[in-house]
C-alpha cells in the first residue's frame, strides 16, 4: 500500500484512505491517480499516462485535465501551489509528494500481526483506547474469545484507531488479520457483505491456502460464494451446493484461529444486515476457547443505527460477551498536534490550530477538511524560509466570511438527506436559532403543535448523534419547553443556509411573533432578541422598533450604553424609518448618551 500525507493508495480493493476514512474514485480517475503515485518524482507525459490507463484506446489528451481537476478536489490540493500533483505545461505531470510503502493492515491482503508494539499509522489523542485494544489482544491470544466494539460519530477516527492497533500488530507472526466494510443500501440487498469481504482478505494471506482447506471440509457453501478453490480441494468449488449458515462459519473460523490468532475486523455495523449482526452474536455466545477477536466499529446513533444494532449491542453488553470502547471528540492539544503533522509542523500555529479546533469542535475529519480548506484558498500560507518556515493564517483573512466548505457540505448534507422531509424541516427550523433551539421556536417556525413538535425533536435527540437534549425551561405561562442542541455548530450552518431566503424570513418573523406572544404585556423583555429575528428575515422596520423597545427596557435598568447600543443599531438601517420614526430614535439616542454622562 503507498502512503502519502494522510492519504493511503489501496490498490487492493481499489480506494483511497483518508486518516481511515475511505474516498472511493471512480475507476479511471484512481487508474490515473495510481499510476502518477507508483512514479513519484519524475515526468509523467502525457501519452505515458494515456496508454497506462487506456491501452489500445485512443482518447483525447483533454480528458486527462478533467481528472486532474476532480483529483486535486479531492486531495485538496492546489494547481498554483502543488503539494501532490503538479503540472508540467505542454509535457504531462509529476507526483511530487513523498510516497511511502506501508503494511497493508487489515486494507490489504490478509495482514500478519504480532503481539502490538509501536504503531505504524499516524493517530494522536487515542492512546487510551489503543491500551484497551492491546489489552483485549493479550486476553484472545491466552485462548479467550474477544468482541470488541468501537463507537463514534462519523469522522471522529474509528478506522484510524483500528487501523493503528492492525498496523502495530504487523510488527510480527503471530495473528492473522482480516477485515470487511458495510456499505450504506448494500445491506438491505446482499447477505454477510462485509463478513464474505473480510473472507476474501483471509483466504488471499500468506495463510490463505490453509484457511481454504479448513472452509472446504467446515464452511464449503461460505468458500463456494467467494469462487476461490483451496489447497487440495478436489471438486471444483462452484459446484458446493447449500446454504451459507452461521454455525459451520463460526466452527471455520474457530478452526484456523487454532493454528494461529485471528482478528476479524467489520466496519459501520449500522450499515449492516441482519444476517451479519446474528453472526457476531453467534461468535460471541459460543463458548469453546478460541484465539479468535472481533473488532467491530459503529455509529451509535444516527440513519442506519436502528433496533436490530442497538438490540445486538445491548445483549452483548448485558451478558459481558463484549468489551465496548466509544470514541469522543479529540481535546485540543491532540487536534492541534493531529493538524502540526498535516502541516509537517510538531503542533499548530496557535491562532490558525484554535480557530479549527473550534469549528471542527474536536473531530479530527473535520479539522482535515477545514485545513485543506483553507490551504487551497490560500487562508493559510507559508511565512518565512528554508527551514523557518511555519503555516500560519494569512493577514487579510477574514474569519466572519468563512463558510462551510463544499467538500464538508457535501459530507453533512449526506448525512441530513437520509432523514425523512419531515425530520429535515425541524432540524432546519431549529437551526434558525442557534446553535441550541427550544422546542416551542421550532413548532413557531413551521406553524406546528407545540407538543407533538417536542416528541419529534426529542426522537431525533435519541437518534442523531449531531442533535442532543439539553434540558427544559419554563415559559412565562409557566409551561415547560425542552431544549435541544446541534453537537456541531457546521451542521447548524448547513442546516440554515439549505432554506431558500424566503422560506428562512417566513421562519424568522414567525419565531420574533411567537416570542411576543409569550412574553405579552412583557415584550420589552425579549424585544432584542426579537429584533435579531427581525433583520434576518430583513424586516428592518419591525427590527428597528423592537431595538428601541430594547432600549427603553435597558434605560429603566439604569444600562444606558446598553441603551445607547441598541438605538445605534435601530439608526443603521434609518432608510427603512419614516423620518418621524427615524427623528424619535435619534431624539432618544441623545437622552441616552446624557444619560451615561451623568
Amino acid at each position: 500500500m503507498k502512503e502519502f500525507a494522510s492519504f493511503r493508495l489501496d490498490s487492493e480493493n481499489q480506494c483511497l484512505w483518508r486518516e481511515g476514512e475511505r474516498i472511493v474514485l471512480q475507476p479511471k480517475p484512481f487508474a490515473v491517480l495510481r499510476h502518477l503515485v507508483e512514479n513519484p518524482g519524475r515526468l509523467i507525459t502525457h501519452d505515458e499516462l494515456l496508454d497506462a490507463v487506456w491501452p489500445e484506446t485512443f482518447v483525447q489528451p483533454q480528458v486527462l485535465r478533467t481528472y486532474m481537476l476532480e483529483l486535486r478536489k479531492t486531495l485538496g490540493d492546489d494547481a498554483g501551489e502543488p503539494r501532490f500533483i503538479e503540472t508540467m505545461p505542454k509535457r504531462g505531470y509529476r507526483f511530487v509528494a513523498e510516497v511511502r510503502e506501508v503494511a497493508a493492515g487489515v486494507r490489504g491482503t490478509g495482514v500478519e500481526a504480532g503481539t502490538p508494539g509501536e504503531t505504524n499509522a499516524v493517530i494522536v489523542g487515542r492512546e487510551k483506547e489503543l491500551e484497551r485494544l492491546r489489552a483485549e489482544f493479550k486476553l484472545q491470544a491466552g485462548g479467550q474469545r474477544r468482541v470488541v466494539l468501537v463507537s463514534g460519530e462519523a469522522g471522529i477516527g474509528k478506522t484510524a484507531l483500528v487501523d493503528a492497533f492492525s498496523g502495530e500488530a504487523s510488527a510480527g507472526k503471530l495473528a492473522t488479520a482480516a477485515g470487511g466494510q458495510c456499505v450504506t443500501g448494500v445491506g438491505g440487498r446482499e447477505e454477510y457483505y462485509p463478513v464474505m469481504e473480510a473472507l476474501g482478505q483471509l483466504c488471499a494471506s500468506p495463510d490463505g491456502a490453509a484457511a481454504c482447506c479448513t472452509l472446504q471440509r467446515l464452511a464449503p457453501a461460505w468458500l463456494a460464494m467467494l469462487g476461490l478453490a483451496g489447497a487440495g480441494v478436489e471438486q471444483p468449488v462452484a459446484a458446493i451446493g447449500g446454504e451459507r449458515t452461521p454455525g459451520s462459519l463460526c466452527a471455520a473460523l474457530e478452526e484456523i484461529s487454532a493454528a494461529k490468532p485471528l482478528i476479524l475486523i467489520l466496519e459501520d455495523l449500522q450499515w449492516a444486515d441482519g444476517a451479519t449482526l446474528n453472526l457476531i452474536a453467534a461468535l460471541a455466545r459460543r463458548r469453546a476457547r478460541a484465539k479468535l477477536m472481533v473488532v467491530v466499529t459503529f455509529r451509535p446513533r444516527g440513519a442506519g443505527a436502528g433496533y436490530p444494532l442497538k438490540q445486538l449491542r445491548h445483549e452483548l453488553v448485558m451478558h459481558g460477551l463484549c468489551a465496548e470502547i466509544p470514541l469522543g471528540p479529540l481535546e485540543k492539544k491532540a487536534m492541534l498536534q493531529l493538524l502540526g503533522r498535516e502541516l509537517g509542523m510538531e503542533t499548530a500555529p496557535r491562532q490558525l490550530g484554535e480557530f479549527i479546533y473550534r469549528h471542527a469542535e474536536g473531530n479530527p475529519m473535520f479539522a482535515r477538511v477545514l485545513l485543506r480548506h483553507l490551504m487551497s484558498e490560500r487562508f493559510v500560507v507559508r511565512r518565512g524560509s528554508d527551514g523557518a518556515a511555519e503555516w500560519g493564517l494569512a493577514a487579510d483573512f477574514d474569519e466572519s466570511n468563512f463558510g462551510v466548505p463544499e467538500e464538508l457540505t457535501q459530507m453533512l448534507e449526506l448525512e441530513i438527506e437520509r432523514l425523512t422531509a419531515e425530520e429535515q424541516s425541524l432540524l432546519e427550523a431549529g437551526s434558525l436559532m442557534n446553535v441550541a433551539f427550544p422546542a416551542w421556536a421550532v413548532a413557531a417556525a413551521l406553524s406546528k403543535d407545540a407538543v407533538e413538535t417536542e416528541e419529534a425533536c426529542d426522537s431525533l435527540a435519541q437518534r442523531l448523534y449531531f442533535v442532543q437534549s439539553a434540558g427544559h425551561d419554563e415559559l412565562p405561562n409557566g409551561a415547560q419547553s425542552a431544549f435541544y442542541a446541534f453537537t456541531h455548530g457546521l451542521y447548524r450552518e448547513v442546516l440554515y443556509k439549505r432554506q431558500t431566503a424566503a422560506r428562512r424570513a417566513q421562519r424568522h418573523i414567525r419565531i420574533a411573533e411567537r416570542l411576543g406572544e409569550l412574553f405579552a404585556g412583557r415584550e420589552a423583555h425579549v424585544a432584542r432578541e426579537m429584533a435579531i429575528h427581525f433583520d434576518a428575515a430583513e424586516s428592518w422596520q419591525r427590527g428597528a422598533m423592537a431595538r428601541c423597545e430594547a432600549a427603553r427596557y435597558a434605560r429603566q435598568r439604569q444600562a444606558h450604553a446598553e441603551a445607547v447600543e441598541l438605538l445605534e443599531q435601530a439608526l443603521r438601517h434609518a432608510e427603512h424609518l419614516s423620518d418621524k420614526e427615524a427623528q424619535e430614535i435619534r431624539r432618544e439616542l441623545a437622552q441616552a448618551r446624557e444619560a451615561m454622562k451623568n
